[in-house]
């Protein structure tokens, strides 16, 4: 059966005015400015849309859906994260990882719970490792789990310039970023390694070494929480002009004080000309996000969300960031630095995630694989236990 859905405006993510997409099962069939001629006894629905916005769906390749946190005691461990607390806020496809917590959270269960989210609808993967040296793997090496586990498709979030990473030396990174490139070259999976950054005075030194350095390439190496201060934004710009991509957090309100809110490091971006289709955009939904002091106390905590890529698009808006300048960063240039080749955009033979927003970029309907998760401004499918 067939889904057709009539006058949408359509974001691919680029602007293409108004158009018509036809669907059948998990995959976009066709695409036409013109009525699209088709039985209507081969159709399951027919939706005229007039002229909402249709987008892909949100790639979220930084999130801790086993939950994070546990720097304040035990009880701080942030629960799981539940599927439609990802596909309410747009989220279509998500990658999982460990944070600082990688004893007590382990590769087995975060590559149970990618299958259960699988299970439940949505597309998943994940990272293998955590924040420290030696990695925390499954089957003996990053690269054995790369090679050998069907959602593993890098090493992530490795931490770098932070009090609570291993404090690794350079060679241990270059050594890290090799087998994950190696085992991308013979899996086709993305193959990079995804730096958690922290608030240390090096900063970028050691992926800037690295690229000095050595012969691997510079998509192998991929901050992410580069808008946490302001001096990390600037060389993280520099960065980025030398092939890396990097990573956005979109925090939420009030938690980059002493950096760029998602949406101003975004415009930023824009103002300094940097290649912004190696600029991406995550939630860190599902993890802890505390404030240390100097003295390495902690003085607050929050806990990222889904929402807040939608609220950084919303924020955008008043920056006079458009949504065809800021929608690649959650869409198409997430698939090409993941290598996820039916992802990202709404073309013929892509997958059928969408997201439909009204006038006010609120989301009122989500699309995952083919099936409504979300419908006229409602949930329709949770999770197992939701």
């Amino acid at each position: 059966m067939l889904i057709y859905l009539k006058n949408v405006n359509l974001y691919d993510p680029e602007c293409r005015g108004l158009q018509n997409i036809l669907l059948s099962g998990r995959k976009i069939i066709a695409i036409d400015a013109a009525p699209i001629p088709i039985d209507a006894s081969l159709l399951s629905e027919e939706i005229d849309l007039q002229g909402a916005t249709l987008v892909p769906g949100f790639i979220d390749a930084h999130a801790h859906i086993t939950g994070g946190g546990g720097e304040a005691g035990f009880a701080s461990q942030v629960p799981p994260v539940g599927l439609s607390q990802f596909t309410a806020a747009g989220v279509t496809t998500v990658v999982g990882l460990l944070g600082t917590d990688d004893t007590t959270r382990t590769i087995e269960n975060l590559v149970a719970r990618t299958y259960a989210l699988r299970e439940e609808g949505m597309s998943a993967y994940c990272w293998t490792g955590g924040y420290h040296y030696p990695l925390t793997t499954l089957i003996g090496s990053a690269k054995k789990d790369i090679v050998f586990l069907d959602p593993v498709i890098g090493i992530g979030e490795f931490a770098i310039s932070d009090h609570r990473s291993s404090q690794p030396t350079f060679e241990e990174v270059i050594r890290l970023a090799s087998e994950a490139y190696v085992a991308g070259l013979m899996t086709k999976k993305a193959g990079i390694i995804h730096f958690h950054l922290g608030d240390g005075d090096r900063k970028l030194a050691l992926i800037e070494r690295a690229l000095a350095e050595t012969e691997i390439p510079a998509r192998t190496f991929n901050p992410t929480h580069v808008n946490r201060n302001k001096a990390l934004f600037d060389s993280a710009c520099q960065l980025v002009k030398q092939g890396c991509y990097i990573d956005i957090t979109a925090f939420p309100e009030g938690m980059s004080a002493e950096g760029w809110e998602a949406a101003e490091a975004v415009a930023i971006a824009i103002d300094k000309q940097l290649p912004l289709q190696r600029i991406t955009l995550s939630s860190d939904g599902g993890g802890c996000l505390p404030d240390f002091d100097r003295c390495g106390n902690l003085v607050s905590m929050d806990v990222g969300r889904p929402e807040t890529l939608l609220e950084t698009i919303v924020a955008a808006q008043k920056l006079s960031v458009s949504l065809e300048q800021i929608l690649p960063m959650l869409t198409r240039n997430v698939a090409q630095l993941l290598r996820f080749e039916t992802k990202g955009q709404l073309k013929p033979g892509y997958d059928a995630d969408l997201v439909i927003l009204d006038a006010k970029l609120q989301i009122t309907d989500v699309m995952v694989l083919g099936k409504w998760h979300k419908r006229a401004g409602k949930s329709c499918i949770k999770g197992t236990f939701e």
